[in-house]
């Protein structure tokens, strides 16, 4: 597949003098080149953006003259046999025996990135095919034309990208737009210079739920084995929990129409009736959407004798915005009266403005970071709160509310390098009650979800008694999202797995069914 203007034309990459190969001393590059040196991002003059006489490319280089790379028979794009082979180590291609160092994308300086330029050794490339162009039995990731071998990785190293892939580079086989230097293609993210220096998120290894699709299930025959289990004597419960156990929310509430069509009769009804305690509970919970499980367990959080402040702020921290809003939909549909009015109705003061501003559903959700904000943001609060005399719980308020959460952990991470103390201690100190235990709730969250669930796990099951409204609701809401990573905060935090703790503590068909919402001992 061909690019349009690319190779360019009459141009060569990379721009040093004398051309493609390049002659000593021009690769690896001299100070100001790319990689930047340490200390480089954003670049010095002379790295990327290109300046004046870098890319794009000089006349005279590229395509290569004979000898070049890649070779002229079979160049590139591949002739029958793929890519061309790799050039001896030591010339351009081949790269310094060892392949490349990381990006050190995990922390945020850059140690390694030429830490290891020859020299040095060489940490190997991270990840299958992301060693440099020419490495044998390896796609050449970053080259326009072949889709990337891991298209989720456009950085360098082994990090997720804090943006979304750069066209090009190790990601999205597109077209070239970025040569010569267009605007930038994708304007969410600022171009790196002016103090906005992405700081890597936390790393998502694609689904990490526990409950998957179940591969061809069929909800005809699914209601018939339930009908079948509720029918005559006694109930079947293994039975449900083997079925319900297996397949996921959107499986399980299709479950619904299919009875009433092959049956006439309620599904939720019959269930309720053969049922009893806290296995009836949670297999009432496990047949409603998620959107509509949250939306009732706000409302029985609001409604009745006190507040569940804890379930409100639960919610309404660790959702999207886009959940959010189904949340606040559904909520509306079924209570004939706003979430924002019913919050309004039950809480006071501050604590009442941090819900209806969690409930607005309009956090920002752009995944890049400009320190220099995050700086600013720091200061803002340690002047809201321990440098005055009150707190100014608005400001904190505004912040913690309306800001991206990868920013926002950027800004603990600054406040607590400022004034040596983390926010949670700050916020101890300055405020009281509810407000208090809402705003904690909401940075540990912020800061790290697993581990916020992990301990509202383990506080609902410790000491005489369980909470089990709390137990059911966030293993039947996070089994599809992160209930793995929970189960491993779990076990790094308190030293036993939550499979474990769940068998303690719980006992019957509702254990059987949690255990199988769990997924496994840790």
């Amino acid at each position: 597949m061909s690019y349009p203007g690319f190779p360019p034309a009459g141009g060569g990459y990379p721009p040093q003098p004398g051309a493609y190969p390049p002659q000593p001393g021009a690769y690896p590059p001299q100070a100001g080149g790319y990689p930047p040196q340490p200390g480089g991002y954003p670049p010095q003059a002379g790295g990327y953006p290109p300046q004046p006489g870098g890319y794009p490319p000089q006349p005279g280089s590229y395509p290569p003259q004979a000898g070049g790379y890649p070779p002229q028979a079979g160049g590139y794009p591949p002739q029958a046999g793929g890519y061309p082979q790799a050039p001896p180590p030591g010339s351009w291609g081949g790269g310094p025996v060892g392949g490349y160092p990381s990006i050190g994308l995990d922390s945020l300086s850059n140690p390694g990135y030429n830490a290891g330029m020859p020299g040095g050794t060489m940490p190997q490339p991270q990840a299958p095919g992301m060693g440099y162009p020419g490495q044998p039995g390896q796609q050449m990731p970053g080259y326009p034309g072949a889709p990337s071998p891991n298209p989720p990785m456009p950085g360098y190293g082994g990090a997720p990208s804090p943006n979304p892939p750069m066209p090009g580079y190790g990601g999205a086989p597109s077209p070239m737009p970025g040569y010569p230097n267009s605007p930038s293609p994708n304007p969410s993210m600022p171009t790196y210079g002016g103090g906005a220096m992405p700081i890597a998120p936390p790393v998502n290894r694609g689904f990490r739920g526990t409950i998957k699709d179940y591969p061809g299930a069929d909800p005809l025959k699914d209601v018939e084995i339930l009908r079948k289990a509720m029918k005559g004597f006694g109930t079947d419960e293994q039975a449900i929990i083997n079925l319900l156990g297996s397949r996921s929310a959107m499986q399980r509430v299709a479950l619904l129409r299919a009875y009433k069509t092959s049956y006439g009769k309620d599904l939720i009804k019959d269930l309720h009736s053969e049922l009893s305690g806290d296995f009836r509970k949670l297999v009432m919970a496990m047949m409603k959407a998620p959107a509509e499980f949250d939306a009732s367990e706000l409302h029985s959080a609001i409604k009745g004798a006190g507040t569940d402040e804890a379930c409100l702020i639960e919610i309404l921290s660790s959702r999207s915005n886009a959940e959010i809003r189904e949340i606040n939909r559904i909520y509306k549909q079924e209570n004939k009266k706003s979430l924002e009015d019913s919050i309004s109705g039950d809480t006071s003061g501050h604590f009442r403005r941090l819900l209806i501003s969690l409930a607005q559903g309009s956090r920002d959700e752009r995944e890049t970071v400009d320190i220099s904000l995050a700086k600013q943001d720091a200061q803002a609060l340690y002047a809201a709160g321990e440098n005055k005399l009150g707190t100014d719980e608005s400001k904190f308020n505004a912040i913690l509310c309306a800001r991206s959460k990868p920013h926002l952990r950027a800004v603990f991470h600054e406040y607590q390098q400022m004034c040596g103390r983390d926010i949670e201690k700050s916020i101890c100190r300055e405020m009281s009650g509810d407000l208090e235990s809402g705003m904690l709730a909401v940075v540990k969250c912020i800061k790290n979800t697993p581990a916020y669930f992990a301990e509202r796990l383990y506080k609902a099951m410790k000491g005489a008694g369980t909470k089990d409204k709390t137990l059911i609701r966030i293993m039947v809401s996070r089994s599809e999202v992160d209930l793995l990573d929970i189960r491993q905060e779990y076990l790094k935090n308190y030293q036993k797995s939550l499979y474990t703790d769940i068998s303690g503590d719980t006992s019957g068909d509702y254990k059987k069914l949690l255990l199988m919402l769990c997924g496994g001992s840790d």
